[in-house]
């Protein structure tokens, strides 16, 4: 509503969420939970501001910037599961629901560590080490998408996505003070989500 009433724009919710993740994610005793930031993140904000006043919005999720679990596929951004093997792997295309969420008008800002491979609860991988519980950075946020949980939990983004095959979103809903929705597997691609 706040973009809706010009009270915001979409550039300024960008720039406020990247001040947040420089802040708290990035110095100090941090809470780690991003993996890569997208560099054209603030582009597609100003295009989504001009197009808001052009033609108006798509939907609600226009011109709203979330953040991905480091297992979807992205045009910007390296795919790397949280492993040191994958540091610089780039599909270059993006994964279906990414697709989705683009054509919806969500703003893809960074990308959230992940517990290896999707295969453990901690959050922790070779490429990012580990990733803390931003209500106690003694204490873990649970996993796989560990990232994404503590990312929302601390906002860095509205919205996160993750995956789920054994408890990996609600295991860090409940461990971040969260509300998660896992999907009926198989009612959306998971198409460029690795594994």
């Amino acid at each position: 509503s706040a973009l809706a009433n010009k009270k915001i724009t979409s550039l300024e919710l960008v720039d406020h969420y990247l001040q947040r993740i420089e802040r708290f994610d990035q110095q100090g005793p941090s809470i780690n939970a991003i993996s890569n930031i997208n560099s054209a993140a603030r582009d597609a904000a100003q295009a989504l501001d001009a197009e808001r006043v052009d033609t108006g919005a798509r939907g609600p999720l226009h011109g709203i910037p979330i953040v991905l679990k480091d297992n979807y596929e992205t045009v910007e951004l390296p795919t790397t599961s949280g492993s040191i093997l994958f540091a610089n792997w780039n599909s270059g295309q993006d994964a279906f629901l990414v697709q989705r969420l683009r054509a919806a008008g969500a703003i893809i800002l960074a990308t959230t560590n992940m517990h290896e491979f999707a295969m453990g609860v901690d959050t922790v991988g070779s490429l990012f080490g580990q990733t803390r519980n931003p209500y106690g950075l003694d204490r873990i946020p649970g996993g796989s998408s560990g990232g994404s949980a503590a990312a929302v939990a601390s906002n860095f983004a509205v919205i996160g996505m993750g995956s789920d095959t054994c408890g990996s979103l609600r295991i860090p809903a409940a461990f971040n003070s969260l509300v998660s929705l896992r999907g009926t597997q198989g009612l959306a691609s998971r198409s460029g989500i690795v594994p």
